[in-house]
């Protein structure tokens, strides 16, 4: 699986979960300030992730910035993208199953090594969920807007 990775600084869990997603197996595609060739600030950096998953070149983003907060905002901005702040694992494996969320944001001062395997795990193992209550919301959240 190729999953866009993006932060806004080298900092806390900015390289550590680039390396952790390469460790599973999947191919990070890594944006903003884990470039050399982009802008680093989080709204450019989390829309760069973001769009690479809206137009097909990623299956899935991870965006990172201090609180998690604004690049969950920026991820969201980009039509198709449901993104989700996670501060732990029950709520990234909620995301995926309740929300079918494709892009995880995390706080790069909140979370720590050890949450970022537990969080990483969840989200990866957690599948959308076939409930017609759920896919209708997940579906009508095209027509919100």
């Amino acid at each position: 699986m190729r999953v866009a990775i993006a932060a806004d600084e080298v900092a806390g869990i900015a390289e550590p979960v680039v390396e952790e997603v390469r460790r599973r197996g999947h191919e990070p595609l890594v944006h903003g300030a884990l470039s050399e060739q982009e802008r680093d600030d989080w709204a450019w950096a989390s829309e760069a992730a973001a769009r690479d998953v809206a137009d097909g070149h990623a299956d899935q983003a991870i965006v990172c910035c201090w609180t998690g907060t604004g690049a969950s905002i920026a991820a969201n901005k980009v039509a198709g993208i449901r993104a989700a702040l996670c501060g732990d694992a029950q709520t990234a494996e909620g995301a995926r199953r309740w929300n079918d969320a494709n892009v995880l944001a995390l706080s790069m001062r909140a979370t720590s090594e050890p949450e970022l395997v537990e969080i990483l795990d969840a989200w990866f193992a957690a599948a959308p969920s076939e409930e017609a209550g759920d896919r209708a919301n997940v579906e009508h959240l095209a027509d919100i807007g």
